[in-house]
């Protein structure tokens, strides 16, 4: 899977470890920053990397700052994309399951990073069940038009 990356300085740490471990896993990644802790304005990197998934060039972006707050109210502005803040390993899974998420955000300030890994290894393996959750999703995307 091609996975577009990107964080703030408050993620910057946890985004270079995730890159590794993707990779490990097999996949590709492609890094849109930020390059180190100096502060930035996280849509400068989260923008681009979202819109990576939008457009077809990566099949999913994990997007790293300090809440997950303000990643995913910018990828969500983006048409196309189901960015979710998740909290918890349950809710990495139901993502995937009811809501075919496409963007995940995190808050590296949030959790210990074994705990942010285990919620992307969980996002990462879930598939979309579809259904009745496809016909929600669609209502969903329908406010994209």
């Amino acid at each position: 899977m091609r996975i577009a990356v990107a964080a703030d300085h408050a993620g910057f740490r946890f985004k270079q470890q995730l890159a590794d471990e993707l990779r490990k896993l097999g996949h590709e990644v492609v890094d849109y920053g930020t390059k180190s802790e100096e502060s930035v304005d996280y849509p400068d990197s989260g923008i681009p990397a979202a819109r990576a998934v939008a457009e077809g060039q990566a099949d999913r972006a994990i997007l790293t700052c300090s809440n997950g707050i303000g990643m995913s109210m910018l990828a969500n502005r983006i048409p196309g994309i189901r960015g979710a803040l998740v909290y918890s390993e349950r809710s990495a899974a139901m993502t995937r399951r009811h809501h075919d998420s496409n963007v995940l955000c995190l808050g590296a300030g949030e959790h210990e990073d074994a705990k942010l890994m285990e919620m992307v290894r969980i996002w990462l393996s879930e598939e979309f069940e579809g259904g009745r959750h496809a016909r929600r999703i669609g209502k969903v995307e329908d406010l994209d038009k």
